[in-house]
């Protein structure tokens, strides 16, 4: 049993973690924080949780947070690079859900997100948390990086034709789509429920800040530098993520064969049979990223198909998973979930 602390849980990551983790056989829930909802009960803001977890909100300068064997961060970016190296000096180990220690390089980071790192010393020791990819780097790990939501679902997508060396790695697509819960729990009027519902359209086409790490995860597993067109769209759905993903052909292989046989051994990744077309209601509030692979008239493009729930397989579900690894503990505990349908 281990004890465990989170950092921003009044965020729609910090309630999927709560409910994840009120289930999990070897967790003990420590310390919840929030500024806003300090001294209110957790089941006030999550009714969800009512009998399952007993806590109230504390302010992170009260908390019990050093006690912790463990610490998700599921907090916007720029926090945890503020207040992990301390939790870490104290023998606390730390997942952080957000961007702040996914780049590698750091002006890059620094570029994209907007402001100076704060631990760019951190930075290097991270192990980036997609467990497909790392999960020896993971065990060990005392401070992990939880992939992004629209980074899981391209890279999973892309990492056996990568690895493979039968594509294009210079010219790939992502088209990815995502629902409003991937732009966190915040009043914005994009996301507000008459501008986001009943419609559909692309944003930030010009440049996401997911694309650095996408970039970054499968730049690693070609062993260059890939080049990738990323979109992402905004679709009138509570969560999941579906990304349709388009690489030319430059070496023939089994392709079907070629994905099932790299996730064979993957709890967490069902390839589907041929001409399947993945949903996101499929993988509902479960950890689970479900692929197709396809072959549009027998041509030199393949389509792969890739959905996740983004709040979880995309952001909590991973960071349990993550967790598991680093503690010992079976990488399915708290999370054998059967996805809700319909």
């Amino acid at each position: 049993m281990i004890k465990v602390g989170i950092v921003g849980g009044t965020g729609y990551t910090g309630a999927e973690l709560l409910r994840l983790l009120a289930q999990h056989p070897n967790v003990e829930l420590l310390a919840i924080t929030s500024r806003g909802e300090a001294g209110s009960a957790v089941a006030d803001t999550f009714p969800n949780l009512r009998g399952r977890v007993a806590l109230k909100f504390t302010d992170p300068a009260q908390s019990t947070l050093p006690d912790c064997d463990l610490v998700f961060f599921a907090t916007p970016n720029g926090i945890a690079m503020k207040q992990a190296g301390a939790l870490l000096d104290a023998g606390v180990r730390v997942i952080d859900l957000a961007a702040d220690f996914r780049i590698k390089d750091v002006p890059l980071w620094e570029k994209w997100y907007g402001m100076p790192h704060a631990s760019p010393q951190l930075v290097a020791e991270a192990v980036y948390g997609l467990p497909e990819v790392n999960r020896e780097l993971i065990r060990n790990a005392r401070l992990v990086a939880n992939p992004g939501c629209y980074p899981t679902s391209t890279q999973l997508g892309l990492l056996p034709l990568i690895e493979a060396g039968c594509v294009d790695t210079a010219h790939l697509i992502a088209d990815v789509k995502s629902g409003v819960t991937g732009a966190g729990r915040k009043t914005e009027m994009p996301l507000l429920f008459a501008e986001a519902s009943d419609n559909f359209k692309a944003y930030k086409v010009a440049g996401h800040r997911h694309l650095p790490e996408i970039s970054q995860g499968l730049s690693l597993a070609a062993g260059h530098r890939i080049g990738l067109t990323f979109v992402p769209h905004l679709t009138p759905l509570i969560r999941g993520i579906h990304a349709t993903l388009y690489a030319r052909v430059t070496r023939e292989e089994d392709f079907q064969g070629l994905f099932e046989r790299r996730y064979a051994s993957e709890p967490f990744v069902d390839v589907l049979p041929p001409g399947s077309h993945p949903e996101t209601r499929s993988v509902r509030a479960a950890n689970i990223c479900r692929i197709a692979v396809h072959r549009p008239q027998n041509g030199d493009t393949l389509v792969i198909l890739s959905v996740i729930d983004n709040l979880v397989k995309g952001a909590a579900g991973q960071a349990v998973q993550n967790m598991n690894l680093m503690f010992g503990f079976d990488e399915c505990a708290g999370l054998s979930q059967i996805p809700v349908l319909p």
